[in-house]
């Protein structure tokens, strides 16, 4: 089967739209899937800084959504026509999978970033025959067409907008997911998010659908007006004392706070604007030593790390299509969509904060 998709064949090179070939189909418990929209996430964006750690060349994208063509055996728990987002991979079988806890999988940066299903022969060649490095995520949906395995796919209501819900099997999975999962914020709650991106504004998002006072932190004046836009109370990150502005907003100090920056000053900050038994949770990788200012920690506060909204993402995204069904989550206010082919000016835009969450759209893949 011979379709396009975007190459990334160097971590200097830009993506390069190509023809690809799959040389089989299914294999029990996978499904093809014609991809309707991909969103992207700047973790596809940061294999470029991965030290030659994610094998290239590649087919990247793991915000896929799109619509079952073909399945491999009974079991795989799907039909052809089925409507599906796609989300990361996980083995099914170790102790965190089994316990509900599929992020924290012990395979989980085998299997999603470092090619982990090793293949007995080359499926996924370039037009030359050579060898593309398979699976990303379990999904390689920066295509036309993705082979994934069951387990990665959730079914959704074949009457929403589906080249639109990608973003839900990842980016704003972790932002709504550390909200409702990690946090269990109830109404009356006080939540402060560090980063007004996709994941940032996700978690806003799914914090005042919570009943929850929140308040975006961020750089970017446009961000902060979509933060307001979904009632949340914005802030400049430049502001005098703000850890004490904080505390004044919440009145003493925030219940939890999410980081989505990896800056060290940020952090220290958010410990700082926490009231006692605080929870701050980080979602972004961090790339330096992370000093804690004397006191931080006191008082029943504490840190955490969050991959992936502690999520089981067939349990949160059929929520969160329910709420934007309801008005109360309009994450489609964030997406900026662009045909496949220009995956190279969505790159340049979400470096540049021109858009929040770029979706691509094959061709051809209307409803």
């Amino acid at each position: 089967m011979r379709f396009g998709a975007a190459v990334l064949r160097s971590y200097q090179s830009r993506f390069a739209v190509e023809e690809v070939i799959l040389n089989a189909g299914p294999a029990d418990g996978e499904v093809l899937v014609r991809i309707a929209g991909c969103g992207m996430c700047r973790t596809d964006l940061a294999v470029r800084r991965s030290a030659g750690h994610s094998p290239l060349p590649a087919v990247l994208g793991h915000e896929g959504a799109g619509v079952v063509v073909e399945t491999g055996g009974p079991d795989t728990g799907l039909s052809v026509g089925d409507h599906i987002v796609l989300s990361f991979d996980s083995c099914g079988r170790c102790r965190n999978c089994m316990g509900a806890a599929p992020a924290y999988c012990d395979s989980f940066a085998s299997l999603n970033l470092f090619g982990g299903r090793k293949e007995k022969s080359a499926r996924f060649t370039d037009a030359a025959g050579d060898e593309l490095a398979p699976r990303w995520f379990g999904q390689s949906s920066f295509a036309e067409y993705a082979m994934v395995p069951a387990r990665n796919a959730v079914r959704v209501d074949p009457s929403l907008p589906i080249e639109l819900l990608g973003p839900l099997g990842c980016g704003f999975l972790t932002g709504a997911g550390a909200v409702f999962n990690s946090f269990g914020v109830r109404p009356g709650d006080t939540i402060v998010v560090f980063g007004a991106g996709a994941v940032g504004l996700a978690a806003v998002m799914a914090a005042t659908a919570a009943g929850a006072v929140a308040v975006a932190v961020d750089r970017h004046p446009e961000r902060l007006a979509l933060a307001e836009r979904f009632r949340a109370i914005p802030l400049h990150a430049a502001s005098a004392d703000l850890p004490d502005r904080i505390q004044r907003l919440t009145d003493g100090g925030a219940q939890y706070a999410l980081d989505t920056t990896g800056s060290a000053q940020l952090i220290n900050d958010a410990l700082r604007a926490l009231r006692p038994t605080g929870h701050l949770g980080l979602v972004a990788r961090l790339h330096t030593t992370l000093p804690l200012e004397p006191g931080a920690l006191d008082r029943g506060r504490r840190i955490s790390h969050i991959c992936e909204g502690d999520a089981v993402p067939g349990l949160l995204i059929p929520r969160l299509t329910g709420l934007w069904q309801t008005g109360r989550f309009p994450f489609d206010q964030l997406i900026r969509t662009y045909p496949l082919a220009d995956i190279n000016e969505a790159e340049r835009d979400c470096d540049a904060g021109r858009v929040v969450k770029p979706v691509l759209v094959p061709e051809g893949s209307g409803r």
